[in-house]
């Protein structure tokens, strides 16, 4: 299946066609008074953080640094530390942060909370279990939008993504998603000569994201499962998708990229041989390894190793083979004899340039939804896992139609834990020949 973004020369314009926008468009005559009022560049927009950890406190930071008109003016978060530890990091942006002790908001519901308040944009940070509701439920607020990665953990939280990025489009809001490589120039840029055919048809990719491990919060006392699985988030599935999704998101989004397309099925392997033993025995039920083979319509392929295990090969890139030479995405073009034949002058610096970018075109009144690619990123990943769980041929379309939710029904720290530890104090792990991708 092709992806439909156009491509364009220019950073602005590369930036908006991977988004899927209308670059350079004026779309003022359907923007609310107050977009209006910001494509002026004169006004303050009022931003609301939802999701105080590492990436929420970075994304709202450099929001503030790209545009000085930025202002927070509420904060959310599932556990009263964060909600508070994020406002001391950030005190030194003076008044940009105007954030009152009544807009300060804690628990499972804060989202709505900070939704409920005149912030003109909202960021979206939280562990990605919760992205699709949330996401949904900022478009249906009339907000403008930045979402971390990934926008989803499972298939059903794709099929809300869908109807979300279709409802975004319909209000003109604009949402912009954590996946830097994308505002890269060095990546822009060899992707632009890729698609121009600087290596002929592209054969097969390879992607990694190989290193050491992730951390682990330990229990704290009087903690319900719920609030336990919440807070060590990375290690349960139904809250971070494992790491394949969590962070492999990256090199598979440069391979869809490369490939302007997504795949249509997967297999793979994995399992979990070293991340809870000893003092982290019971702490978790993800993989600490995936491999995958993606098939992409015109029978490309895309080679996928994400591994979190001390002591072995640590990798993070990417590579595409086509016929005549390869790349390394980030900047350098080989020719079939492996010798370079050209090397990119573009930066890095994403996390940055992504809240830039947003910005700007809000300023400019432009189009601009990175929502489509978003999910479709992240439904590969769903994709790799389901593969790599099941041990199975997963087809994409069958995934999307027929996966269902890891996510729980009831969501309060007293309700149920999607997953419950059995006699031996162990997390169930999934077992390649027994679970179901759908």
């Amino acid at each position: 299946m092709s992806d439909k973004n156009a491509k364009k020369p220019s950073r602005r314009e590369f930036v908006k066609a991977s988004a899927g926008a209308i670059a350079g468009a004026s779309v003022l005559g359907g923007l609310s008074l107050t977009r209006s009022a910001h494509a002026a560049g004169s006004e303050v927009i009022k931003v609301a953080l939802i999701g105080c950890g590492g990436r929420g406190s970075g994304a709202i930071a450099q929001q503030m640094n790209a545009d000085k008109g930025v202002k927070l003016i509420a904060v959310a978060d599932a556990f009263e530390q964060n909600a508070n530890g994020v406002l001391n990091k950030l005190k030194k942006y003076g008044d940009q942060v105007d954030v009152p002790s009544d807009q300060i908001f804690v628990g499972l519901d804060a989202y709505k909370k900070a939704l409920a308040t005149d912030a003109d944009l909202v960021i979206l940070a939280t562990p990605p279990g919760f992205r699709p509701s949330q996401y949904k439920a900022a478009v249906e607020a009339g907000k403008q939008i930045f979402m971390e990665k990934p926008c989803c953990i499972d298939a059903a939280g794709y099929r809300i993504l869908q109807e979300a990025n279709k409802l975004a489009d319909e209000k003109n809001l604009m949402v912009g998603v954590g996946l830097q490589r994308r505002h890269e120039g060095r990546y822009m840029e060899t992707v632009q000569r890729l698609h121009d055919g600087a290596i002929g048809d592209v054969m097969f990719t390879r992607v990694y994201w190989n290193g050491n491990g992730i951390w682990n919060r330990g229990r704290k006392e009087g903690m319900t499962e719920m609030e336990y699985q919440v807070f060590n988030w990375y290690h349960f599935c139904w809250v971070s998708g494992d790491n394949i999704c969590e962070q492999h998101i990256h090199n598979l989004d440069v391979g869809n990229w490369v490939q302007n397309a997504h795949p249509i099925e997967a297999n793979g392997m994995g399992g979990c041989e070293r991340r809870y033993e000893g003092g982290t025995a019971g702490t978790g039920q993800i993989f600490d390894h995936h491999f995958v083979e993606f098939t992409y319509e015109n029978g490309a392929k895309m080679y996928s190793q994400c591994r979190h295990m001390a002591g072995c090969w640590r990798q993070v890139s990417e590579a595409a083979h086509g016929t005549k030479g390869s790349s390394n995405p980030s900047g350098r073009i080989f020719d079939t004899n492996g010798e370079e034949i050209w090397k990119t002058t573009g930066g890095g610096g994403g996390h940055q340039q992504e809240q830039t970018d947003l910005l700007a075109a809000l300023r400019a009144g432009e189009r601009y939804n990175e929502g489509p690619y978003g999910a479709t990123s992240s439904m590969t990943a769903v994709l790799g896992r389901m593969a790599t769980y099941s041990g199975n041929v997963v087809k994409w379309d069958d995934a999307v139609e027929k996966g269902t939710s890891e996510f729980p029904e009831q969501l309060a720290w007293n309700a149920p834990a999607p997953v419950q530890k059995d006699a031996a104090g162990n997390y169930p792990i999934p077992k390649p020949g027994e679970y179901k991708a759908y």
